[in-house]
């Protein structure tokens, strides 16, 4: 069988060391961020894609070795297994040409071929092939097939026996794995996706129109396009299918199949592997092939999701200050819910500035009132209706006030579905949802990370047909994009929720409850120590676990670093040597550049994790995400009927897709920047021009008010 390690080190390009200790390392149970992060020595350094990619491909490759056993097993029991078929079975790397060597063998339904075997035509179909060589005699296959009538067994004529012979014959071409590999690949390679919107949905009225004449080559079609296409024919507007040439198809059949030129055998043969081809394989190879690409779609829409993801979770943090969190509306207030420095709720109330003037002034002092008792540095406001009204409205009021808080419009998706969930229920048991959802988005704004983590990435909005792609592989993928945030950015012990304690390596929902509980009861943690102290954490789930969370104000400076407990010792006596205290833990890094690293190399802790020690010393407790930025939209443009083309405004990028990216301009639609128009230069891939949360300046360029579409431009605009 095959040599797993070794096959994964030839195509992953990695030493054979490399990938069998970080095998070891994920059998003990190790994390992908705790070994991307703590054991490079062992590693060779891979970082946390390396490994993904590693664990991944091993995981598919073991799954192939497991079928491999199943089928050479049941294979063997018929008795049909011979040396060469057990030797191309052992070599396949790929399901696909596994399934293709199994289908002869594979226990299958009652076909027109099974029953043509047990009407005796079997061995008349064996005479046939073997009439099928180069100059072999010349026998007519009337006769031969008129031995075998029998109406006992319902072969009436002749012409039945060839039918039924010429049935076995087209199953055994059909299951030929060479044949369907050769054809799999042709229609990869020249066939071409075709589409055609149904005629009961006229011309203009449907947001699948540039699918009415569509076409793409198989091999070209762009993932967007492929998933829109799937989506269209499930909510049954359009259909789509692969065109292709027949006549090279059953061309190619032919000059494999036929050996002989002798006319009624060879025009028996084209007959027979026309039906082959259009009976037995043309359907499956189509579904294959179609589910080939929309796996390949999946994928690369779920990298995209996961990109957006990303720098949405990363996204730079106002801070941990008082907070005015803000959820707008019209007839029903504005919902107005103070946060305090940690994001505890403190306090709500009901304002109605968008009513008559005595509410307005009402709200206004309410506003004021806040800002004064709970000194408030920031002020979150939904996007949702009535966000560039009421932006306006806490604009005045800030007008005269000295020190003014900083005020952001703050993306609000998945807000509502968290303040109706279970979870918002649990943690505000009191509160009405529309409360919650205001409390939600004031925290978004102090630390997006904490609060987005509570939210199902799919209900977030950075996704590009989320809901058509693989559900279990997206989630997957998902998890492991708030995983690798989660712990790259670190978690505060004493403040996390247990949402997000979650997702920190080695902590399990159980584990993540029993911290909160026991935080609760016993107070903050002073050392990180004290974790083995919660039930169910114990010695392994405390080493994945203890490096990514952080205690400020803490017994010892390091538990408020990113190194890990397993290097105090070493930190200590460096310190020690140095002549430094552990409380002026910058100054050990800023020594020890003109000491050298080397001198304090062990068997455990070599050079990678060396420097990355010295690099967290130098800043210890430092957030590694950027500095935070916000979009002012332009005063007065509220709705798409107040822009005109050629304006230029501010906004922020909400979603990177394939073909461009959707921008927030403060008019409740986004409006897309085509992938043509984001630069001034050629770009092939958006993601590598901008990003979730970015704040771009653009330009309009068309606006169709009755399909809410609005096409923008950064075109010659300086960012």
């Amino acid at each position: 069988m095959l040599n797993i390690p070794q096959q994964l080190a030839t195509e992953l390009n990695l030493r054979p060391n490399q990938v069998q200790n970080a095998l070891e390392l994920f059998a003990e149970g190790a994390t992908i961020p705790f070994v991307a992060r703590y054991r490079k020595e062992r590693t060779g350094e891979m970082d946390e894609i390396q490994l993904r990619d590693l664990q991944d491909r091993y995981n598919y490759l073991k799954e192939v070795e497991e079928r491999k056993t199943t089928i050479l097993n049941s294979i063997s029991e018929q008795g049909k297994l011979t040396d060469e078929l057990k030797r191309k079975i052992e070599a396949c790397l790929q399901k696909n040409e596994l399934e293709d060597l199994y289908l002869p063998y594979r226990p299958k339904r009652r076909t027109r071929a099974t029953i043509a075997r047990e009407k005796g035509l079997e061995p008349l179909a064996e005479l046939i092939k073997s009439l099928n060589v180069k100059n072999g005699a010349l026998v007519p296959l009337e006769g031969e097939a008129a031995k075998y009538i029998s109406e006992e067994k319902g072969v009436k004529s002749a012409e039945d026996a060839l039918k039924g012979a010429a049935d076995i014959l087209a199953e055994e071409i059909a299951e030929k794995a060479e044949l369907r590999a050769y054809l799999r690949e042709y229609l990869l390679d020249e066939g071409v996706f075709v589409s055609r919107i149904k005629d009961e949905q006229p011309e203009g009225t449907t947001k699948f129109e540039m699918y009415r004449n569509f076409q793409a080559k198989v091999r070209n079609i762009a993932p967007h396009n492929l998933l829109a296409l799937c989506r269209g024919e499930n909510e049954g507007i359009l259909s789509f299918q692969i065109d292709y040439d027949e006549e090279v198809v059953l061309s190619y059949l032919e000059s494999q199949e036929i050996r002989v030129k002798h006319r009624p055998i060879r025009a028996f043969y084209q007959e027979m592997v026309k039906d082959a081809f259009n009976r037995l394989i043309k359907t499956s190879l189509m579904t294959e092939v179609i589910a080939q690409k929309k796996l390949e779609a999946d994928i690369e829409s779920i990298k995209t999701f996961e990109t957006n993801l990303r720098e949405l979770l990363l996204s730079a943090p106002a801070g941990m200050k008082p907070t005015l969190a803000i959820d707008p509306g019209f007839r029903t207030g504005c919902k107005v819910a103070v946060l305090d420095q940690t994001g505890k709720y403190l306090e709500y109330q009901a304002i109605f500035p968008h009513q008559a003037a005595e509410q307005r002034a009402k709200a206004a002092q309410t506003l004021k009132n806040f800002i004064d008792k709970y000194q408030i540095g920031l002020i979150a406001i939904g996007n949702g209706t009535a966000s560039r009204e009421t932006d306006e409205f806490v604009a005045e009021v800030l007008k005269n006030i000295e020190n003014k808080p900083i005020k952001v419009i703050v993306n609000e998706s998945g807000a509502s579905i968290y303040s109706a969930s279970k979870l918002a229920g649990e943690e505000f048991p009191d509160l009405d949802v529309t409360v919650r959802g205001a409390i939600s988005i004031g925290r978004r704004l102090q630390d997006p990370l904490a609060e987005l983590v509570k939210i199902d990435p799919k209900s977030i909005g950075v996704g590009q047909y989320q809901h058509d792609v693989d559900q279990k592989l997206l989630k997957k993928k998902l998890d492991e994009t708030v995983e690798s945030c989660v712990n790259y950015v670190g978690v505060d012990l004493n403040t996390a929720s247990k949402e997000l304690l979650t997702f920190v390596s080695g902590i399990t929902a159980t584990v993540a409850n029993n911290i909160v509980t026991y935080r609760n009861e016993n107070g903050i943690f002073k050392n990180r120590r004290q974790l083995l102290k919660v039930p169910k954490l114990g010695p392994k789930a405390f080493e994945q676990a203890a490096g990514f969370l952080r205690i400020r104000g803490g017994e010892n400076p390091l538990d408020n670093t990113a190194v890990h407990p397993e290097s105090y010792k070493l930190v200590e006596a460096i310190a020690s040597d140095l002549n430094v205290s552990l409380k002026q833990v910058t100054l050990i890094a800023e020594k020890l550049k003109t000491v050298g690293l080397k001198k304090y190399v062990t068997d455990i802790i070599g050079e990678p994790t060396l420097r990355d020690i010295l690099k967290e010393l130098e800043k210890p407790g430092r957030d590694p995400r950027a500095e935070f930025k916000y979009a002012t939209f332009k005063a007065g443009i509220k709705e798409i009927s107040d822009l005109t083309v050629g304006m230029e405004l501010e906004g922020i990028i909400t979603n990177v897709a394939n073909f461009g990216a959707f921008v927030d301009i403060g008019v409740h639609q986004d409006g897309l920047v085509h992938i043509s128009q984001l630069a001034d230069r050629f770009v092939d891939d958006p993601k590598k021009i901008v990003k979730v949360g970015q704040v771009v300046k653009v330009r309009v360029l068309e606006i169709n008010e009755k399909l809410r579409r609005i096409s923008l431009s950064m075109k010659a605009l300086k960012q």
